[in-house]
């Protein structure tokens, strides 16, 4: 006998359930004395024939479809959310500048310990996007004449919080150390032994264990199977041999052409991916202002004979057109500054001796030149101005690639070829790890044991780098005079 209301055996588990029909208690004549029960009946069940509302007969009762609860409803497929990749999650401008102004206050070493700092503040502790897209960016990035650390900076700053937050970027991580070198220009030049100093010296090996870190942790996702691990090898064994600018692009070059061919990984969507939202016209009109004044600006300087458009054109050319990192900018800026008498060669050396430093990207080394700089824009104006100057290509150069390189990535010959790419960037920043990184930081014992205790304090104890930092000044203050 099938007790009313269970599942009936032999329906499978995870078949679709029967709809029935929930039926309010039929109704009896008074005095008949037959039970008033409680009836479940399947949908589309016919009512007894002759069951009509009168004398000793059963009325019909009143029925609503209802679901069999104790069948087992389907099993969703697990591919059915997997398709849907995880939207960044949006911010706010001024959440921008403040997690930029601690990066610019605290992220000395140059601009390989800088995508180190990057990473660990956004890829690890603040989880605006993966590791594959931040590996991708940087890789763009290292494409792209300019200084690389800064050009990833405003374009996490613009995939957080939009057009307002790429300059939020710039200034939280520009203007320390540009107010810093601009109150250098003004006096600070009597403190000649700041820069060997002891806690400086501390600081450059903190850069040691931050690149560690960061090539540490790249590797594993990054390189994670012995075609991949070979690519890193070579890209750091070629800048290695070439360290220049044209050992950084055929590294990542060659390692892209034989990731295409080579290298073979599924179809994936990164975990966040990181929207930038740059129309394809903004790109144009950014690539097309950037040769305008490319152009533009010697002609006049030529036509006008004018100090002040000279340096303003030896600037942006020096912003435009230099590759491999901060470091090379400057004989570009010496050849526009020392050469007509606008900065003389000693107060120059100072400059750059101050600029090591400073945390922050090496091209404040501009606001420097432009205080001192014997220009109709004297003092600290002169100083904001060409500092905007040498960043203005690094922005319309990153404006103009991000709108093409967003759609490229996506297809599965440019995944496999940017799979190569993103190893070779562990190759390179392996590299970079040991010169000029660790060359210019570790020179004996107590360096080598201020790195090993930051890099284990950052690793294993995952302890705040801004902490780890502080703590390597102080070491380095104590220990090294």
């Amino acid at each position: 006998m099938q007790v009313p209301g269970r599942r009936r055996k032999g329906r499978k588990r995870g078949q679709t359930p029967p709809v029935r029909e929930q039926c309010t208690p039929a109704r009896l004549n008074p005095g008949k004395g037959a039970p008033a029960g409680h009836h479940i009946r399947e949908a589309g069940s016919r009512t007894p024939a002759g069951a009509r509302r009168g004398s000793g007969t059963l009325a019909p009762p009143r029925c609503t479809e209802r679901a069999d609860l104790t069948a087992t409803p389907p099993v969703a497929s697990p591919d059915a959310h997997a398709a849907t990749p995880a939207q960044p999650v949006r911010g706010t401008p001024l959440e921008v500048l403040l997690a930029f102004l601690r990066l610019g206050l605290t992220s000395f070493g140059g601009p390989v310990a800088h995508l180190g700092y990057f990473r660990t503040e956004f890829v690890e502790r603040r989880r605006w996007l993966d590791d594959r897209s931040y590996s991708d960016l940087v890789a763009l990035c290292q494409f792209l004449p300019g200084p690389a650390s800064s050009q990833v900076g405003m374009a996490l700053g613009l995939s957080r919080a939009g057009w307002a937050g790429a300059p939020m970027a710039w200034l939280g991580f520009t203007l320390p150390s540009a107010f810093v070198l601009i109150a250098f220009a003004y006096g600070i030049a009597r403190w000649g032994g700041l820069a060997a100093s002891g806690a400086v010296q501390g600081l450059k090996v903190a850069a040691v264990a931050v690149v560690a870190q960061a090539v540490w942790g790249m590797a594993k996702s990054l390189c994670p199977d012995r075609a991949r691990a070979g690519l890193a090898i070579f890209a750091a064994l070629l800048t290695l041999a070439l360290p220049s600018a044209i050992g950084q692009v055929g590294a990542i070059l060659a390692c892209g052409l034989v990731g295409w061919r080579l290298v073979r990984v599924p179809h994936q969507q990164p975990m966040a991916h990181a929207g930038y939202r740059v129309p394809r016209g903004a790109g144009v009109a950014a690539l097309t202002l950037l040769l305008v004044l490319l152009a533009g600006l010697p002609v006049i300087a030529t036509a006008t004979g004018s100090a002040l458009w000279a340096l303003v054109d030896g600037f942006y050319r020096a912003g435009a057109l230099v590759f491999g990192g901060g470091h090379v900018v400057l004989p570009l800026l010496q050849a526009t500054v020392v050469p007509g008498g606008a900065v003389s060669n000693a107060d120059f050396l100072a400059g750059y001796g101050a600029a090591q430093a400073v945390p922050g990207p090496l091209f404040t080394f501009a606001a420097y030149l432009g205080t001192v700089a014997d220009s109709p824009l004297q003092g600290w104006t002169g100083g904001l101005v060409f500092l905007v100057v040498i960043f203005v290509p690094a922005f319309l150069l990153l404006v103009a690639a991000l709108p093409f390189w967003d759609e490229l990535r996506q297809r599965d010959a440019v995944q496999s070829a940017m799979a190569g790419v993103n190893a070779g960037v562990v190759g390179i920043l392996l590299s970079a790890l040991y010169d000029p990184v660790w060359t210019s930081a570790i020179h004996g014992r107590a360096e080598f044991g201020i790195a090993l205790a930051a890099f284990g304090l950052l690793v294993y104890a995952r302890l705040s780098p801004v902490f780890v930092v502080a703590l390597s000044a102080a070491a380095g203050w104590a220990l090294l005079g």
